[in-house]
């Protein structure tokens, strides 16, 4: 993510999954892991139960990982920020910092410990809901740790604050010199399986492949001379939550979209439909007919993971291979193809002829790749980037030495209130998720035998406080409305949840929980606040 760039780099994992195992303590903010990322929840289950560590879990819901925690810290949602300055001034005021790090390593000390000094337990409980005593057992716990873990997802980031977020965690970790060792770091756990690879080859508005800015000269020249062109345009473009504004204001006038469900994964969803509709042109590039492949004046059959052959970059930075397994149906092509086919209908002759060679031009051209081949990928089963020449081994681990820009630099972060709270006419907090049984916007999930069974229809999470004042019951038909628009699900009555919030996973269209969600965004990542709004339940 963005927001870590100013000490990290690109963003992604410092660290690789197998090192979790041996942290000493696991602080997991804002991810459910087990159900979100199993395989790493695994890992995470066995570093507590086989090998001892102390899990911090940081949550607004009683997620599966609360019954491994050591401690389960219950912020409210869109408190990240009070939270983490909350846990560093514990650390200040009893000497907990890794004074040598900080003086080594980083700059910007003196602004973040002012700051900090305002955040003390008893003002962060009133501003969080957590105890100030459970605060200060976090802060001592993480800091005197060997070797403590950050692991965090989409509950940070999607957060008109989760630029602040990510760097808060980042200040954390370099106030207490865990980055850079085994077992340590800052973690984002992708959500899935190729985010990091998308973002690592340029699918991100202002850079080309590894980061590289498109507002360098030397970079676009670089490209241009690779691809045959005289010239790349210098002008930074537009993310997704910005193009469907655009396209609403009628500035956009098409849209090639690939694998890619809007009409159900993105914020406030009837403005989405709008957007869309005032589009002279829609495509759609998909394995299968979506709700936002509906609306396409074209639609391109692709191929999926196991009907092609290419590269994964996984949430550690870890190229693998994949391979084809069986045909595509009908008339489905892969991606790649697709693409090569529209390149030289529109004058761009592009002359790839296999998915290996469009790799040997990736590497050509990003220093963080420069020493990944499919014959080391098939000799070494997978290389983590940075890998710059073909005897580099790979790097399990960032910022050994130093970071990418030198020193890191500490930022003084205050905390600033969600973009919208509960009110009189909106009471409750509505925050979003996932389940284990459906990924994303069950495109795949739902038309799997046997997953519909397991979680067929949506259902919101109340509290049971919260359902006995409304008059509602367990099972019982619901409204869930916003100052967007209303759905209808099934009431789950539970203490997962707690007073004053809900929680509706988003994967059903006939409930897209994103009818209601805020497109309101971070200023710096343009992420939209996907976690908090404010809504009221009442019969259906």
């Amino acid at each position: 993510m963005a927001g870590l760039a100013t000490a990290f780099g690109s963003g992604a994992m410092t660290n690789s999954i197998a090192e979790i195992e041996d942290a000493d303590v696991i602080l997991a903010i804002g991810t459910n892991t087990t159900e979100n990322h199993p395989v790493i929840g695994s890992v995470v289950r066995r570093a507590v139960t086989r090998k001892g560590a102390k899990l911090i879990v940081a949550d607004p819901r009683q997620i599966g990982l609360v019954q491994d925690a050591a401690l389960w810290l219950r912020q409210r949602p869109g408190t990240d920020v009070a939270l983490l300055n909350g846990m560093m001034y514990v650390i200040l005021k009893e000497g907990l910092e890794n004074r040598e790090f900080i003086a080594q390593r980083t700059e910007g000390f003196d602004q973040l410990a002012k700051v900090v000094k305002k955040y003390n337990p008893a003002r962060v409980e009133k501003i969080t809901g957590v105890p100030a005593a459970d605060i200060e057992a976090a802060a001592r716990m993480y800091a005197t740790a060997q070797r403590a873990t950050i692991l965090y997802a989409m509950g940070i980031t999607q957060h008109t604050s989760g630029t602040d977020n990510v760097m808060s965690l980042a200040n954390l970790a370099m106030l207490c010199g865990q980055i850079g060792r085994p077992s340590t770091g800052v973690n984002p756990l992708r959500g899935q399986n190729n985010v990091q690879g998308a973002c690592d080859l340029g699918g991100l508005p202002n850079v080309l492949t590894g980061y590289q800015k498109v507002t360098d000269k030397a970079v676009r020249d670089r490209f241009a001379r690779a691809w045959g062109v005289k010239r790349l345009p210098a002008k930074v473009g537009l993310t997704l939550s910005e193009m469907i504004a655009a396209a609403h204001e009628g500035k956009l006038k098409a849209l090639y979209i690939m694998g890619e469900n809007p009409m159900v994964s993105d914020p406030d969803t009837g403005h989405v439909a709008e957007a869309l509709d005032k589009l002279e042109f829609l495509v759609v590039q998909d394995i299968f007919l979506t709700e936002t492949a509906a609306k396409a004046d074209v639609v391109l059959p692709a191929a999926c993971w196991a009907e092609t052959d290419g590269t994964f970059t996984n949430t550690e930075r870890r190229v693998q291979l994949v391979r084809k397994a069986v045909d595509a149906p009908g008339q489905a092509r892969p991606d790649w193809r697709i693409l090569v086919d529209l390149g030289r209908r529109l004058g761009l002759e592009m002359r790839y002829a296999s998915p290996k060679q469009v790799f040997s031009e990736i590497a050509e051209l990003t220093p963080s790749y420069r020493g990944i081949t499919y014959a080391r990928l098939e000799r070494l089963g997978g290389l983590q980037w940075p890998c710059p020449d073909r005897r580099h081994p790979g790097t399990p681990i960032l910022h050994v030495d130093g970071f990418a820009r030198g020193k890191g630099l500490f930022q003084a972060i205050e905390y600033r209130q969600p973009a919208e709270r509960p009110s009189k006419q909106y009471p409750l907090v509505l925050t979003t998720g996932r389940l284990l049984y459906h990924y994303h916007t069950t495109t795949m999930t739902r038309r799997s035998p046997g997953l519909p069974e397991l979680a067929g229809e949506c259902q919101v999470e109340v509290n049971p406080a919260d359902a006995q004042e409304l008059g509602l019951s367990d099972g019982a038909k619901v409204r869930i409305t916003s100052r967007r628009g209303s759905i209808e699900a099934v009431a789950w009555v539970t203490p997962r949840v707690a007073p004053g919030v809900v929680f509706l996973p988003f994967h059903y269209a006939e409930a897209a929980a994103n009818r209601l969600t805020n497109t309101a965004l971070d200023p710096v990542a343009k992420i939209p606040e996907l976690k908090v709004c404010a809504v009221r339940l009442e019969r259906a």
